[in-house]
C-alpha cells in the first residue's frame, strides 16, 4: 500500500471536516492507494458515538463520503461532487475496537458520473483467527469536472503517492489517529 500525500495541506482556507489533518473536530482521514481501491484506517472514539459504544450513523457516512471522494480526487484526478449517496447499514459499528477499515473504489464510469463503491469493516486480528466483517456500506454518485475547470474552479490540486510501500501492520500504525478525545 502507498500512502496518499494530502494535496492540499498548503492551503491556508484548507479546513476539510473529512480529511484535514489539523482541523480539531474533524474525522482527520488518512488514505493509502491498494491496487484499484483506496483505504483509509481509522479510529473512532467515544466522541463520535450515538448509542452507548456505537458509531452514529451519520459519522459513518462523512467517513464513506470521504472516502469515496478520495477515489475521484486520486483515481480519476479530478474533482467532483456527490449527487447521491445510498447506504446500507449491516451491522452496528461499535467505537470500541482498535480501528475500522475503509475502503472504496470506482464502480462505474459513465461520461461524468462516478459510481463509487464504499465500504466500512471491523477490525481482525489475523494473530487470533479473527475475520473483518463488512458493517456499513454505500454507493456514491459523484458528478466530475474536468480537471481544468476542477483546477480552475474548485482548488483541485492533483494528488501523489509516496514512494514507500506500506505492509498493513507499518498502515495501521502510521494511521490510527483520529479527532483528540477532547475535542
Amino acid at each position: 500500500m502507498k500512502r496518499i500525500n494530502n494535496p492540499w495541506i498548503a492551503i491556508p482556507q484548507y479546513n476539510c471536516f473529512g480529511c484535514c489533518p489539523t482541523n480539531p473536530i474533524g474525522t482527520q482521514m488518512r488514505f493509502f492507494e491498494d491496487g484499484e481501491d483506496i483505504i483509509s484506517i481509522w479510529k473512532p472514539t467515544q466522541n463520535h458515538q450515538s448509542w452507548v459504544n456505537t458509531l452514529h450513523g451519520g459519522i459513518q457516512a462523512v467517513l464513506l463520503d470521504e472516502i469515496c471522494g478520495w477515489v475521484v480526487f486520486h483515481k480519476l484526478q479530478t474533482a467532483g461532487v456527490t449527487a447521491k449517496m445510498e447506504m446500507r447499514y449491516h451491522k452496528p459499528v461499535t467505537t470500541m475496537q482498535s480501528y475500522i477499515k475503509l475502503r472504496a473504489y470506482l464502480k462505474e464510469m459513465r461520461r461524468n458520473i462516478a459510481i463509487v463503491q464504499g465500504e466500512i469493516w471491523s477490525a481482525a486480528d489475523d494473530s487470533k483467527g479473527e475475520k473483518s466483517e463488512l458493517l456499513c456500506e454505500c454507493i456514491c454518485t459523484y458528478f466530475t469536472f474536468p480537471q481544468e475547470k476542477a483546477i480552475e474552479t474548485m482548488a483541485y490540486v492533483p494528488s501523489t503517492t509516496e514512494e514507500k510501500d506500506y505492509t498493513w501492520d507499518e498502515a495501521l500504525q502510521f494511521s490510527t489517529c483520529s479527532t483528540q478525545e477532547g475535542g
